[in-house]
């Protein structure tokens, strides 16, 4: 410790004593303390930053990133930082970041460009001025960033070598650029690895999902008929989740090999209009836009509640349910808005229609994000190494990546698996051995 700061670029953030977790609880270095706390359950991040900070694989380069602000997301900006890059932050949601990790990130000098509840405008601007830096790569959640370049600052896109991407809307997004020849750098699709989507959009948001809908609201799940739409891996998470608080689960799909799939879950599957007039609690969890439209609104029970887990608030319409309603009552409950419609009946949004695990709770778990992060922090490292070579498109992270990050994830569990013999091995790679 050098003046009462970690040294190495925030990077032992991570390695905090108890007694910085005990200045969080007194409101001295709060900050620092959630970071801390967050690194605590991030081993394999934290052996990925320990390598960054001795091999530097990222001296000279400036990376602009727009993710969410949270203690998690600081330990991956430290672990990149301590490799050597120079980084600007700002928030892919004006609703989730938490300022005190904001200001703690600042102090260890990462350019941050954020701020809880910030108006539409704001949080434009904010990216602009992380794109100010002039980056080399550029790190998304949901593709905000990657369209302003694409639009707004194509004065930048030459200095640009690569990116990643975070999100399933976000890939959905840069897929239709690379489509229609727009996208101008490669970008990894970090969401779509194995154990991104496992750890992350199933486990992950199954569970914060919940935890922010029953901060918001602390209703009972147990005997109520909760409709997920989209049973894609995060849809499924939360039917899961719900399901085991003994909720009667109603899945929406417009995929006939998911609604299959949902079926021999055991799940119900119904068209919106009709799952309309029997849930208690809506979340929309599809990527896409108008999921729950003035027409479901209409069909809805008095007391139902409406959450989003999809990454933009397009998902349920908000516009159309203000309409709708003859009173709004905003904040009945933190981050609860009650809209009462001509006939009386009252239906409650979640976070304005923004996502709710991140807005009415923390989002995921910080073991959760251990593996989405380490994960991006691999991809960059091999996006720095193989961006020469790379046209643009997007690009699936390499398989080896996903396996190094289950097996550091296992080995730092003190969980063991065999491994094939030498006969094994020859019989899989033989075609001449049958029965």
């Amino acid at each position: 410790m050098d003046g009462g700061r970690p040294k190495c670029g925030g990077w032992r953030w991570a390695r905090l004593a108890v007694k910085d977790l005990r200045r969080a609880v007194t409101g001295q270095g709060r900050g620092e303390g959630q970071i801390a706390w967050a690194g605590r359950s991030m081993p394999v991040l934290t052996a990925i930053g320990e390598r960054f900070a001795a091999e530097r694989p990222f001296d000279g380069l400036k990376i602009a990133a727009c993710l969410h602000v949270t203690a998690e997301t600081a330990v991956l900006m430290g672990a990149l930082h301590a490799g050597g890059a120079e980084i600007a932050l700002a928030a892919s949601n004006p609703l989730s970041t938490q300022d005190d990790v904001a200001e703690a990130l600042r102090e260890y000098g990462i350019a941050v460009h954020a701020r809880a509840g910030v108006d539409r405008a704001t949080y434009y601007r904010h990216i602009h001025q992380a794109l100010d830096l002039g980056p080399d790569l550029v790190l998304d959640d949901g593709c905000d960033l990657v369209n302003i370049l694409h639009t707004e600052r194509t004065d930048l896109l030459d200095q640009v070598s690569g990116g990643c991407e975070e999100t399933t809307t976000g890939i959905i997004r840069l897929r239709q650029m690379a489509a229609e020849d727009a996208l101008r750098f490669p970008v990894v699709a970090v969401n779509d690895t194995r154990t991104k989507r496992m750890f992350d959009n199933r486990y992950g948001t199954g569970q914060s999902t919940l935890d922010g809908i029953m901060r918001a609201t602390n209703t009972m799940l147990a005997g109520r008929t909760v409709v997920v739409a989209g049973f894609g891996y995060c849809g499924r998470g939360v039917a899961e989740r719900a399901k085991g608080f003994g909720a009667r689960v109603i899945v929406t799909e417009i995929d006939a090999v998911k609604a299959l799939d949902a079926t021999l879950q055991g799940y119900e599957v119904r068209p919106m209009a009709e799952a309309a007039e029997l849930g208690d609690l809506f979340v929309t969890v599809t990527g896409n836009r108008d999921v729950i439209r003035a027409e479901h609104l209409e069909r809805m029970r008095d007391g139902a509640i409406l959450a989003n887990a999809g990454h933009f608030d397009v998902e349920i319409d908000v516009r159309a349910l203000a309409d709708l309603a003859a009173e709004v009552h905003s904040g009945v409950r933190p981050n609860t808005d009650e809209y009462v419609l001509p006939d009386g009946r009252r239906l409650l949004l979640l976070a304005e229609g923004r996502l709710v695990n991140l807005t009415a709770a923390e989002g995921h778990p910080a073991a959760v994000m251990d593996m989405s992060f380490s994960a991006q922090a691999l991809a960059v490292e091999w996006l720095v190494n193989e961006r020469v070579r790379l046209a643009p498109g997007v690009y699936d992270v390499p398989e080896e990546i996903d396996h190094e990050v289950a097996r550091l994830r296992l080995a730092a569990t003190g969980i063991g698996i065999d491994a094939l013999t030498p006969a094994q091995e020859e019989y899989l790679h033989s075609w001449r051995v049958g029965s």
